[in-house]
């Protein structure tokens, strides 16, 4: 099977076929754009050698290293740079023991010239695991940042919601003093805006309109 996987194709469809597996694995959520095909092509070919958690693990010390050295970064994105010394780099970054399927991935990913799609792509896979695992992000926004109890009460009222739909909520608090006040909550794709300055821009409006 591995031998099949490893011919190096310019098919994203032919790369999640390398490995045989039953025809009900598919992603969580559907992806668009180069990326998202990419990840979802990964993430297809993961599940079906559950190997999800492997490959994740690789993408996260790969992310990392990329967040962590601008260098690196402008490496992979840089289209002079041949492909064999990018897959080199990528090598070199993922160590001596990657899934075979992320070795494979990028060697693809390598051979497509698409290389420079590494952080969006690693960016998308997160979101299929993260809707594998059933979670949902939400982001409190405020102008400082919200005790513990504040903000496990904003939890508990969305979480009983239908805006939460039944998900687990990954919960980060943003602060962003410009606001003023109030908050604003982002949960998926939807967003409820409390803040003050959107009520004084409201009020701005207003007042501008019955001049």
């Amino acid at each position: 099977m591995a031998s099949r996987f490893t011919r190096l194709t310019t098919s994203i469809p032919k790369f999640a076929r390398g490995y045989a597996a039953p025809a009900s694995v598919k992603a969580p959520i559907t992806l668009f754009g180069l990326d998202g095909r990419y990840a979802t092509a990964l993430y297809t070919a993961a599940a079906r050698q559950n190997t999800l958690e492997a490959v994740e693990k690789d993408l996260k010390a790969l992310n990392l290293a990329v967040e962590k050295d601008a260098t690196l970064r402008a490496f992979l994105e840089n289209p002079t740079v041949n492909r064999a010394v990018k897959m080199e780099g990528i090598n070199a970054v993922l160590g001596k023991s990657p899934s075979q399927i992320t070795q494979n991935f990028f060697e693809t990913l390598a051979e497509n010239g698409r290389l420079n799609q590494t952080t969006k792509v690693i960016a998308s896979f997160e979101e299929l695991m993260s809707a594998h695992r059933n979670e949902l992000p939400l982001v409190v926004t405020s102008a400082k940042a919200l005790d513990k109890a504040t903000l496990n009460k904003i939890v508990e009222s969305l979480q009983k919601s239908t805006l939460s739909e039944g998900k687990k909520l990954l919960v980060s608090n943003k602060v962003k003093p410009d606001i003023l006040g109030g908050i604003m909550v982002e949960i998926g794709d939807k967003s409820i805006d409390l803040t003050v300055s959107a009520k004084l821009a409201k009020l701005n409006k207003l007042i501008t309109d019955s001049i």
